[in-house]
């Protein structure tokens, strides 16, 4: 089985409370200096890394001299807040020492489910991928309620792959893979290295709680993958005791359990795109602009827009139809409808000028813009 990190060049890593804490006896320094030393050398190899790590309430119950993982959200909440002081530190550090920079970035639910937000999000981590700084993501969980939270980073993980793209998501965890049962408890469980993201029978085989210092099972890992295929993005679900995991799988070694996406990344997103999201407004464009955007799969620029109809708001679908009335497409707005109205029929050069700001210099993004 080769496996599919090989040729993936946008990647999510996530990795696990226990994997970063040492079992929640501390942070793991050496084991952290170990996967920068990996990811350092998946960048070197030309892909792009971004890591979604727990540990914060872990090391946060260290810190602070508790045995069990609390059950009031205050005091979770609390945990949190002093872990991930030491957390971002060692990150910072060890990654440091191999020339490489970081961002910490912390989410809510919120945060992706808003489109204004989802689409900050994402410019913002695209930014850092190009400015070659390593993002490091945790859940916001100092300001977290019942109603926000994601409930483990591996939803996290499958969620920051969709919003960027990702080729491939790979959870990092203190087991070998996914078994077709629990084979601490049935002699019989054989191991699956490979399956279909999403399939049922995945589910059944991985049912179980997580540990306690995490909130994740392998049950969340099956559903984070079928998340993550949502937009083509393929799982692997690996141990990261393994010596070397990241660089062996980028080398093609298959390690672990692999479920693969049944569609290809980009036709996922724009079926995701046109099926299941709300036209608020659109705007009439130019033959030219019609063209570049049906044809050549270009962005659509403000200079391309003759008229803007209904309201809308930054972040929200619109659609695009020509000078005949004809939908031709339909995306993602970097601007709501006050601002595109102020800036149509002009260069991308001025909208700086006429806003007093520039959020992109496109009016919608060809990677969130679907021809129809």
């Amino acid at each position: 089985m080769r496996s599919v990190i090989a040729d993936a060049k946008r990647l999510v890593v996530k990795v696990g409370s226990s994997l970063v804490t040492n079992d929640g006896r501390g942070l793991d320094h050496e084991a952290i200096g170990r996967w920068a030393q990996q990811i350092a050398e998946l960048r070197a190899r030309g892909k792009e890394v971004v890591l979604v790590s727990s540990g914060a309430i872990a090391e946060g119950m260290q810190r602070l001299g508790w045995v069990k993982r609390p059950r009031e959200i205050d005091e979770l909440q609390a945990a949190a807040a002093v872990g991930q002081m030491g957390l971002a530190q060692v990150y910072e550090t060890q990654f440091a020492q191999r020339g490489i920079r970081t961002a910490q970035i912390l989410l809510t639910h919120a945060d992706l489910a808003d489109r204004e937000r989802y689409l900050n999000a994402r410019s913002t981590l695209l930014t850092l991928l190009r400015l070659s700084v390593v993002p490091i993501i945790n859940e916001n969980d100092t300001v977290i309620t019942d109603e926000i939270k994601f409930g483990d980073n591996d939803t996290l993980g499958a969620l920051v792959a969709n919003l960027i793209e990702g080729d491939a998501l790979i959870i990092l965890t203190d087991q070998s893979g996914l078994y077709t049962a629990d084979p601490r408890k049935d002699p019989t469980a054989t191991f699956v290295s490979e399956a279909v993201a999403g399939d049922p029978e995945l589910e059944a085989m991985a049912g179980g709680a997580g540990s306690s210092l995490g909130r994740g099972g392998m049950l969340t890992k099956i559903i984070a993958a079928k998340r993550a295929a949502h937009s083509g993005a393929n799982t692997v679900i690996a141990s990261g005791r393994e010596p070397d995991v990241l660089v062996r799988l980028a080398s093609g070694e298959g390690i672990g359990t692999q479920l693969i996406a049944r569609m290809a990344r980009l036709a996922a997103r724009k079926q995701w795109m046109a099926d299941h999201l709300q036209v608020r407004g659109r705007v009439v464009v130019d033959d030219g602009a019609s063209a570049k955007v049906t044809s050549e799969g270009k962005s659509l620029l403000p200079i391309g827009v003759v008229d803007v109809q209904g309201v809308f708001a930054r972040g929200e679908v619109i659609a695009c139809v020509n000078a005949q009335g004809r939908e031709i497409a339909r995306g993602l707005t970097n601007y709501g409808s006050t601002e595109a109205r102020m800036i149509q029929r002009r260069p991308s050069a001025e909208i700086e000028s006429v806003l007093g700001y520039m959020l992109e210099p496109e009016l919608i993004h060809r990677d969130n813009l679907v021809v129809v």
